[in-house]
């Protein structure tokens, strides 16, 4: 065992020695563990809420369950277009939440019985880190030869922004909500407060965001963020950029929010959206020697923290070579990694601008690779080429009654560099936009390749025949 001298140490009960202790098991987590069992591991797997963290139970999975009941509600509105007689009377929240639960329930059990299945100890209650081989849960100390830190992120507010639960909230209570708000602002246009406001105003909602950056999914390609814009105007949400908060303060019937300028906003609610920190602190990290930096454990590419043995994945990590993006499949992927490389396998780093982005809003907004400005600054604007193909040129989201496009970044005479893509359900497109990127395709390798029709991916197809100079479906 390792020296753990000037680490606080346990009187309390001995429990279990295993190969591989794990704190946290959420998307990052309980791949590791399923992986290391696998790989015939012993794992303790310890969660103070239930498995599957945040993404199952307060993010990625009831939000999309959300914005797809949002999407019913606008289909039932827009169903005339199509030629079919329905009538849309509103939204039961508490048919919504029972759709919602069920989902995310089936989910749950499904992953705790699969956990068990491979041998995993789960330990229900709050660990940490009491050694540079030791985690403590309760009185009871769990040794391990590798420890994971899995703790992920809790949302985010402003210096000064307290958030009550009901006027003033974070994404966890608006997915818990019990009414459809008249009206909400929406602190912050990135991905999580843009799939709010997009559900929201499917629902009903007037919606306002405010915005400190230029454009709204301020990490995107800037014509992915346009084209959302755009779209948003047309659905009626409105926006504000380049606006910075100076304070909120409680009305008889809600919240103003007050922006620097002078301007004001008037609202039933305040959605907080401005990001998610790294969940580190009070868990003995800094005791034990761990690195942190601005709350977030540092890590190298192959997720090791600064203590032999301790690995760290997902939301709660900084990685020294790239930025870290926090997504639940970021997460999945180095759990797989850090267990692998534990057995000692032969892993490959993570490429992190190759994990596809989407924002599940309507329209959505998908991308992989670089944008365009990411590439000019890595290869020179005389060595970067970028094509767009409108979607209008394609029959399924003429069908789907979908705008968007497909922007392509790529070096001149050389590989695609990035895939950026606008429209309904074009999520599902990414797939095929990460193997081009990840496996450095030309474009005429990609044009040469069929593509069903009629199909969304076509467009796929069609924006690389562009590139690779012969359109086909594309005005001059």
């Amino acid at each position: 065992m390792a020296d753990n001298a000037g680490i606080a140490g346990n009187t309390g009960d001995i429990g279990a020695t295993v190969d591989l202790a794990i704190l946290g098991g959420g998307s990052g987590g309980y791949a590791a563990a399923l992986r290391a069992a696998e790989l015939g591991r012993s794992v303790v797997l310890v969660e103070k809420d239930k498995v599957g963290g945040t993404c199952l139970h307060r993010g990625c999975i009831p939000t999309k369950a959300l914005l797809h009941a949002g999407e019913i509600a606008d289909q039932a509105r827009e169903s005339a277009q199509f030629g079919v007689n329905a009538t849309f009377e509103g939204i039961d929240m508490g048919g919504v939440h029972k759709y919602k639960d069920g989902v995310v329930d089936k989910n749950h059990k499904g992953l705790v019985g699969l956990i068990k299945s491979r041998g995993i100890t789960i330990i229900e209650g709050e660990g940490r880190l009491t050694g540079a081989q030791q985690l403590t849960v309760g009185d009871t100390t769990y040794t391990a030869k590798n420890i994971i830190l899995a703790t992920g992120s809790y949302s985010r507010t402003l210096p000064g922004l307290e958030l009550d639960g009901g006027r003033v909230i974070a994404s966890e209570h608006a997915l818990q909500l019990d009414h459809v708000p008249s009206s909400a602002i929406v602190l912050g246009g990135g991905v999580i407060g843009v799939e709010f406001a997009s559900a929201w105003r499917s629902f009903g909602t007037e919606v306002t965001i405010i915005e400190a950056l230029p454009h709204l999914v301020p990490l995107e390609d800037e014509a992915n963020s346009k084209l959302l814009e755009r779209a948003f105007r047309r659905r009626g949400i409105g926006f504000k950029l380049n606006a910075r908060f100076q304070r909120v303060e409680h009305t008889e019937t809600g919240v103003r929010v007050f922006l620097e300028g002078g301007e004001n906003v008037d609202a039933e609610l305040l959605l907080v959206a401005v990001g998610r920190g790294p969940t580190s602190a009070n868990l003995g990290y800094e005791e034990a020697g761990i690195s942190i930096e601005r709350g977030f454990v540092t890590v190298d590419e192959y997720c090791r923290t600064s203590v032999p043995g301790i690995y760290a994945v997902g939301d709660l990590v900084a990685t020294r070579q790239a930025a870290h993006p926090q997504l639940a499949h970021v997460g999945f992927a180095e759990g797989i990694m850090v267990a692998e490389h534990i057995a000692g396998l032969p892993v490959v780093p993570i490429d992190y601008a190759g994990v596809p982005r989407i924002t599940y809003s309507s329209p959505e907004v998908a991308s992989v690779g670089l944008t365009e400005p990411q590439a000019v600054a890595k290869f020179g604007a005389d060595n970067v080429k970028t094509v767009t193909y409108d979607l209008s040129g394609n029959g399924r989201s003429a069908i789907l009654q979908t705008k968007g496009a497909v922007k392509l970044v790529a070096q001149t005479d050389g590989p695609v560099l990035g895939v950026h893509i606008v429209g309904d359900r074009v999520g599902e497109l990414i797939a095929e936009a990460q193997l081009i990127y990840n496996w450095e395709a030309l474009p005429s390798e990609v044009a040469q390749l069929i593509h069903p029709h009629p199909t969304q991916s076509e467009a796929i197809g069609e924006a690389h025949l562009l590139l690779a100079g012969k359109p086909l479906h594309v005005h001059d």
